[in-house]
């Protein structure tokens, strides 16, 4: 497996690190991780520029960089294979979706803005960017992410449209691999136009209709549990759940989406910026009897 991890000089960087480590020493050994740390730079390479003065800003740009990368480097433990990449792109969403695109890649993986609150999402220009555009699964880390001591749990949120059954595949198949309980959340805010009793109980099936699927599934692998929240609002019903510190989120993307892309609709959007853990964001891939063979999980 390969993670393409977004580095920048503040705290943004640290807490994808953070998620990063979380994520890839939880997983069971037969899945090794690698670490891509890359770090993006606005414009082109100090020989592509055009005069002396761009060259020289762009090589100072470029040392400062490496020394940044150099220290992020020695963050990662010895036993899980990484590397360091600079990469010059029109955005750091671009490039780092340059750099997972150059071989299969599982998971690029940011923090949020840095002027978030502590351990809450404010989701800056790069995360929005990867949000609405990235062809691989993207990992947000609140503000302030501290890495667990182990991974604890998989949640995956599930709505009630078509494109949830993929979203619930990877979230089996990733909680096996990670060996966790896998969690299914159905969240209800009742001030919007579907937010009626009538609309609860249908949530509350479905999520009992998922969860025989999930169990079917697993077949005694993990763990399986369902909670369904409502609430004045998306917000208040994320705030009713209980969360644990060594927790991650999935949720699927916008029925909007373009194939094999991420799309973050509305009610994601809502849960973003409510959630106090990482979320992952999984593409609309095809559905899994379709001709798509890649491994879905993260």
């Amino acid at each position: 497996m390969r993670y393409v991890v977004g580095i920048t000089m503040d705290r943004r960087g640290r807490d994808a690190v953070s998620l990063a480590l979380t994520l890839a020493q939880s997983t069971l050994s037969s899945h090794p991780v690698e670490l891509d740390l890359v770090h993006v730079l606005r414009g082109s390479p100090p020989e592509q520029t055009a005069s002396k003065p761009e060259r020289e800003y762009q090589k100072f740009c470029l040392d400062e960089a490496e020394q940044c990368l150099s220290k992020t480097h020695d963050l990662v433990p010895k036993s899980i294979r990484s590397t360091t990449s600079v990469h010059f792109a029109d955005s750091m969403a671009a490039g780092l979706i340059d750099v997972a695109t150059t071989r299969p890649c599982d998971l690029i993986v940011v923090g949020a803005a840095s002027h978030g609150p502590l351990r809450r999402f404010t989701v800056g220009s790069v995360a929005n960017a990867l949000l609405h555009a990235s062809p691989v699964p993207v990992a947000l880390a609140p503000s302030g992410y501290l890495p667990p001591s182990r991974l604890t749990r998989l949640t995956c949120a599930l709505g009630t449209r078509p494109g949830a059954e993929v979203a619930l595949d990877v979230a089996v198949q990733s909680s096996v691999r990670h060996d966790v309980p896998l969690r299914l959340i159905s969240l209800i805010g009742l001030d919007s136009s579907t937010g009626t009793e009538e609309s609860a109980e249908a949530a509350r099936t479905h999520a009992k209709n998922l969860l025989l699927r999930a169990s079917q599934s697993v077949d005694d692998a993990t763990e399986v549990m369902v909670d369904v929240a409502d609430g004045r609002s998306i917000e208040a019903a994320i705030d009713k759940l209980t969360w644990d510190d060594g927790e991650i989120v999935l949720i699927g993307s916008s029925r909007l989406a373009r194939s094999r892309s991420i799309f973050l609709g509305t009610t994601a959007n809502k849960m973003l910026r409510s959630l106090p853990v990482p979320m992952v964001v999984v593409p609309r891939y095809p559905a899994p009897d379709t001709a798509f063979d890649k491994d879905l999980s993260v």
